[in-house]
């Protein structure tokens, strides 16, 4: 008897064993999602703080525009469209336009 109670004990053991396995296996793609996921939050952290880093530069002044982006910006400012949509047309009243704004400071 003592022999197959041994078996016995160990067959069980096996089972629970395997079953361990199978629990193993199952917490770590969890564990491999939750690593993607914390990446994935991560970058796009980084991400946004540059990108509050840039606007706030921009509003503070310190972030200088290209040439080219400068004779733009004066365009504009004389009252011309500098946008595709309405490029080289008068501003009527010197309005603001989105389109602009964007195509001078990248918005």
């Amino acid at each position: 008897m003592d022999k197959i109670k041994l078996y016995e004990e160990l067959v069980e053991f096996e089972n629970k064993l395997q079953t361990m396995l199978v629990q193993t296996g199952e917490m770590k793609k969890v564990v491999d999602v939750l690593l993607e996921q914390n990446l994935n939050l991560e970058l796009e952290n980084q991400h946004l703080r540059d990108k509050i880093e840039k606007t706030e530069l921009q509003e503070d002044g310190k972030q200088e525009l290209s040439k080219s982006r400068l004779n733009l910006e004066k365009l504009y400012e004389e009252g011309f469209h500098v946008c595709k949509d309405f490029y080289g047309s008068r501003r009527e009243n010197h309005e603001e336009c989105v389109f602009c704004s964007s195509m001078i400071y990248g918005k």
